[in-house]
């Protein structure tokens, strides 16, 4: 039976969530957020039917959180993914109107290639009273040469908070590739961090968001270089509108032994609202000699001179908003098959774009409709 956490009376705080591995700026607040929840108290299995090495990950989402997904989560799951084998898909999807808190640990062992989906749905309806929560924390072990692709679409409701949460340890050899779409939620917090053990293992990520409104969004990436001749690469871009707020704390720790390694860092951010909040902390540590490590941040809105050009060609500066925040809607729909990715980017999409655009998109998938029809 699914479990709605909106419906809890009791609440707690979680104080500590994303907090950078190096404090730094508390002048600007920008090391942590906190977060009132429902009080979450573990039922049924006493023995975590997680093995052991999947509770010792680092998650950048903090302690705090992490242990409170544990105790709200209904059914933690776990996925051995076979040597040598390619795995189905694994989805696991959060919602108000359904399990609104997941658990998941995927092994996947040496060779075996494996694409997990994790989807944060809006709820059918709007709630009134305090927002709704939801809550995903996905931890991977990736042995000796495997591949894993991990895709996240957030894609919430205005009244629906959420907490996404993603833990990584690769072995030598490993590929991970992280694709992730903040699209929605009056407040979300991410926090992604990924242990290179092996030699030559690497990690991928490309994440886009889109906040308007007074949504507030928290994203903390954290890579650790251990193994020699490692590489990290974090490309970041997404759009902020109105008054949304957002936080971004990006950070390759090169520790001594990672001789050999490159990380790189990287963000763009298109800001069209006047009352927008950024706040950018690309960060490099360095404990080792023979690495490369580089970071940056653009940020910056239209310029007049492109919307004079664009207005030429008849596009008002509304029309012109619309474009760049569809073409990331449209990256999420493009970037995962999964029915339940594919349906609440659509939801999301009527509600931010219109239903014609929604429709439009669909059109373009074949299907035709959007959830909410």
């Amino acid at each position: 039976m699914a479990e709605n956490l909106a419906a809890s009376a009791a609440t707690t705080t979680l104080a500590h969530v994303n907090t950078p591995p190096a404090q730094t700026w508390n002048y600007l607040r920008t090391n942590e957020c906190s977060f009132e929840v429902p009080a979450a108290k573990k039922n049924g299995n006493v023995f975590d039917p997680q093995p052991r090495v999947f509770l010792q990950m680092e998650c950048p989402l903090g302690d705090d959180a992490v242990t409170w997904i544990g105790k709200a989560a209904v059914e933690p799951r776990f996925v051995n993914v076979a040597a040598h084998t390619v795995a189905e898909p694994i989805v696991v999807t959060v919602s108000p109107d359904g399990t609104a808190v997941a658990d998941t640990a995927v092994y996947v062992r040496e060779g075996a290639e494996a694409t997990i989906i994790a989807v944060a749905s809006p709820a059918a309806e709007t709630t009134p009273g305090a927002p709704a929560t939801t809550a995903s924390l996905v931890r991977v072990y990736a042995d000796r040469g495997a591949r894993v692709r991990i895709i996240e679409v957030v894609a919430a409701n205005d009244d629906q908070q959420h907490l996404e949460g993603v833990g990584i340890h690769a072995e030598r050899d490993a590929r991970i590739e992280v694709r992730q779409f903040f699209l929605g939620g009056t407040k979300m917090a991410a926090g992604l961090g990924c242990d290179l053990v092996g030699d030559r293992s690497s990690f991928d990520l490309s994440c886009r968001y889109y906040a308007q409104g007074t949504e507030e969004l928290d994203i903390t990436h954290t890579v650790r270089a251990r193994g020699r001749n490692t590489r990290e690469d974090m490309v970041v871009s997404g759009m902020l509108a109105d008054s949304a707020r957002k936080a971004l704390r990006e950070t390759i720790d090169l520790i001594h032994g990672s001789s050999g390694s490159v990380g790189n860092e990287a963000e763009t951010v298109l800001v069209t609202g006047d009352g927008v909040v950024n706040k950018t902390l690309p960060v490099i540590l360095c404990d080792e000699d023979d690495v490369q490590g580089n970071h940056g941040a653009t940020i910056g809105s239209i310029s007049p001179d492109q919307l004079a050009y664009l207005a030429d060609r008849g596009l008002a500066e509304a029309d012109v908003d619309q474009l760049f925040a569809r073409a990331i809607f449209e990256d999420a729909l493009f970037s995962t098959t999964a029915d339940d990715a594919t349906r609440a980017v659509l939801a999301r999409a009527a509600k931010v774009l219109g239903d014609e655009a929604s429709l439009d998109m669909a059109d373009g998938l074949g299907i035709g409709a959007t959830s909410e029809e």
